[in-house]
């Protein structure tokens, strides 16, 4: 495993946050792992929150690990934090980055129809993809059989000397499993109704203008605030706008598990 692949686990202070235990869940994204947002963890856990930054299977390895895993088993590893956190926590926000933020968006999807329908407090995403104009994608049905990867497209950072430790290629089986599973999500985002702090770099050039649009118009909830992040591209929770993704998510956090 790689040295950036650890998870982080902190457990909530309430004497820092008034009393009440709050749970924080983040998701990395594809091909990814915990090193991108063990920063924002950090903060967030400095302020007395809980927080969980789960490696998702196949992720801090080897690009080969990755395609013999699919949504469903990234989807399962977060579930299970997610129970572990409001099993411990007063309430619990979710937040991801990528595939990260479209993961969070499922699980929020989800817990919308379980007991209480309020499970979860809020959501933070950053740079979410549920979809995408790249005319390949059509082909990954037959090209996850011919070849096993293609170059990848990690560490797209403004921030001089930053990189991320994501894989050098982006396996094609995981790739199309992740994709197959856009098109449900976008049908249930209506199903939504918590908070939604929604980052969106100015650029970036792995998740295009596609995904935005459709998330910002079929989400449910009434409660939805859209940062614009000037200074960073896709993986912004390490480049120059980290701080304020730090901030802001902090200030939402206070905001929406307040009673």
């Amino acid at each position: 495993m790689l040295p950036t692949a650890q998870p982080l686990s902190v457990p909530a202070r309430p004497e820092l946050t008034g009393g009440r235990r709050i749970g924080v869940l983040l998701s990395h994204g594809f091909t990814g792992s915990p090193g991108s947002m063990r920063g924002w963890g950090e903060h967030l856990a400095a302020k007395g929150y809980a927080v969980e930054v789960p490696r998702l299977p196949g992720h801090g390895t080897t690009w080969r690990d990755m395609n013999t895993t699919t949504w469903t088993d990234w989807y399962g590893e977060l579930t299970a934090v997610f129970e572990k956190l409001t099993g411990e926590n007063d309430a619990v926000v979710i937040g991801g980055l990528s595939m990260g933020g479209a993961l969070v968006l499922r699980l929020a999807a989800d817990a919308a129809h379980l007991t209480g329908g309020d499970r979860i407090a809020g959501v933070v995403v950053v740079n979410p993809a549920v979809a995408t104009r790249r005319w390949d994608v059509r082909l990954l049905p037959v090209l996850k059989h011919v070849l096993g990867a293609m170059p990848g497209i990690g560490s797209d950072i403004k921030k001089d000397g930053v990189l991320e430790d994501a894989y050098k290629h982006t396996p094609l089986k995981a790739a199309h499993s992740m994709m197959s599973a856009w098109p449900v999500l976008v049908a249930d985002l209506g199903d939504i109704k918590a908070p939604l702090l929604y980052f969106r770099s100015t650029e970036d050039h792995v998740v295009d203008e596609l995904s935005e649009p459709l998330i910002l118009d079929r989400i449910g909830s009434t409660d939805v605030t859209v940062t614009r992040l000037e200074d960073s591209y896709h993986v912004a929770t390490v480049d120059n706008d980290a701080q304020r993704i730090f901030d802001d998510s902090a200030d939402f956090i206070a905001r929406v598990t307040a009673q």
